[in-house]
């Protein structure tokens, strides 16, 4: 591809996506060209670039000539977002709400909830910047996916990955975010600007469908006893109050709700107005769902709230009660649990892949159906983003209550991340994945070349699949410049299947 594509999104194009409509922000939700209109082509790294600093250095540091965006540094720098200094841009840990650093902030938030011991574990960052407050988390085992919209700062979310943190580029505008129901046990906005009240409440209802019973909501920033926002700051509480959030803390700008453990609130959301979702409506739906103006029903009481739901990590090998919606659930989870442990070591010691080693930090599965994969490598210094295929089981939520995180994609369109992201991307049965009835909807070429849009150079892929679709992988990749080299499956395995396992270039 030509030079200026270096940081090509196709589905956030600007030039494309500000001839939408301003309405809800819907301009800046992704927007994808048609396969025809979609480049065919490799995007080239910058001048200059550099195999990433490796984690946990990164959280701290990253090579300047990586993303040579200096916008937030100079716009951010006095609030300790990040700095330039020499070869690297520097990351002291600060933001808009916390110049003091992220750890005070998080250390004061422990004071109201429970930050330590495993309760929570999986949080969501809303308009999170270089997202320093999910950075570190992880240091209280606390697994935060991070988002942020494609904005004039300039690949803040760019930075994040290439920090090391689990983050994506999405805005809440018109469309439920890529996520189930009850996904959340900490949903966080530091100043997000994100107008939980516009709209008849419809943000915070969306809000109040990805947070767990028993989680915490945390708002720091407007609305919260800001000047000039007093109306959004009482509505705000007036909504909470309707929905039976617990007031946990309001200090300075920064409060704190606990959501119900139970549906027992109905009578109060209909005196305020708020309708019930329908039985019909199904709140895990969420790939190009658009948003409704109304309260999600929980179809599984107490089991999956905070305080009842195993602490981390029980929580990693514990069948989810969710899994009790799939045919034989929990006999299929613990053998799919185990394969992935033996499948994971053979990967380790037979094909060499770099699990657990500091050249892999930033893993996808692109078919990641009850998260084991992530699972066997829980304690190797990595994170996963388990992607579930719109076109497959909705399987993500019980993802969610392992402990771990991901999203809805349709592979048939590119995903929302900046090129070069990923150190290594595992998928089995990649074929399965670009159908529907059995009928192809997209080329294998097209998902290929989007797999390397993503990878980062020297980037590892783990194909596992069929002898013929490994053969048809293996024809394609030195076009993408991998090299590749094709392996027998694991012993005592039945199935009829071969390894692929290629380096980008």
């Amino acid at each position: 591809c030509p030079i200026e594509t270096v940081d090509y999104m196709p589905c956030e194009d600007p030039k494309r996506n500000s001839r939408l409509s301003r309405v809800m922000n819907f301009y800046r939700e992704r927007h994808c060209p048609l396969l025809e209109e979609t480049p065919l082509c490799l995007i080239p790294p910058p001048k200059g670039y550099r195999i990433p600093v490796t984690w946990p250095e990164s959280l701290h540091k990253i090579w300047h000539s990586n993303m040579p965006h200096n916008k937030i540094a100079e716009r951010k720098g006095h609030q300790g977002w990040m700095k330039e200094e020499g070869e690297f841009f520097i990351f002291p840990g600060g933001g808009t709400m916390f110049p003091d650093g992220a750890v005070q902030y998080i250390q004061n938030l422990g004071m109201h909830i429970p930050t330590s011991g495993g309760i929570l574990r999986t949080a969501l960052d809303m308009g999170c910047g270089v997202a320093s407050f999910g950075g570190y988390l992880l240091n209280e085992d606390i697994l935060t996916i991070s988002f942020a919209a494609k904005d004039s700062h300039k690949a803040q979310i760019q930075f994040a990955l290439e920090r090391g943190i689990p983050t994506f580029v999405a805005m809440l505008g018109t469309r439920r975010l890529p996520f189930p129901a009850y996904s959340f046990d900490l949903v966080h906005c530091s100043r997000c600007l994100i107008p939980f009240t516009a709209y008849n409440f419809t943000y915070f209802l969306e809000v109040d469908r990805l947070l767990r019973p028993g989680g915490y909501l945390v708002i720091s920033g407007p609305p919260v006893q800001w000047s000039k926002q007093e109306k959004e700051w009482n509505d705000l509480q007036s909504v909470a109050q309707a929905m039976c959030y617990e007031v946990i803390a309001v200090e300075g700008n920064t409060a704190i709700w606990k959501k119900p453990s139970v549906d027992s609130c109905v009578s109060r959301q209909s005196n305020f107005g708020l309708a019930i979702c329908s039985n019909a409506d199904d709140p895990s739906k969420a790939w190009y769902f658009k948003l409704k103006n109304c309260v999600s029903k929980l179809s599984i009481q107490g089991e999956i709230a905070v305080g009842s739901i195993p602490n981390w990590p029980e929580r990693l090998i514990s069948p989810p009660a969710r899994v009790t919606f799939v045919k034989n659930g929990i006999d299929v989870f613990k053998a799919d649990t185990e394969l992935w442990v033996r499948r994971v070591a053979y990967y380790k010691k037979s094909l060499h892949v770099k699990l657990g080693t500091a050249s892999i930090r930033n893993v996808m599965d692109m078919n990641a159906f009850f998260g084991s994969f992530a699972a066997a490598i829980f304690s190797d210094p990595v994170w996963v983003m388990n992607v579930i295929p719109s076109n497959k089981p909705l399987t993500l939520d019980i993802i969610y209550d392992r402990g771990l995180v991901g999203v809805y994609h349709d592979w048939c369109e590119p995903f929302s991340t900046y090129p070069r992201t990923y150190d290594l991307i595992h998928v089995a049965d990649i074929d399965t994945i670009r159908r529907s009835s059995g009928e192809p909807r997209c080329n294998l070429v097209d998902i290929m070349v989007e797999m390397d849009r993503i990878l980062r150079p020297k980037g590892m892929v783990l194909v596992y699949d069929s002898p013929e679709v490994i053969e048809k992988v293996n024809r394609i990749a030195p076009a993408l410049r991998w090299t590749a080299t094709l392996h027998d499956i694991e012993s005592g395995t039945e199935n009829n299947k071969k390894i692929l396992v290629a380096t980008k270039m």
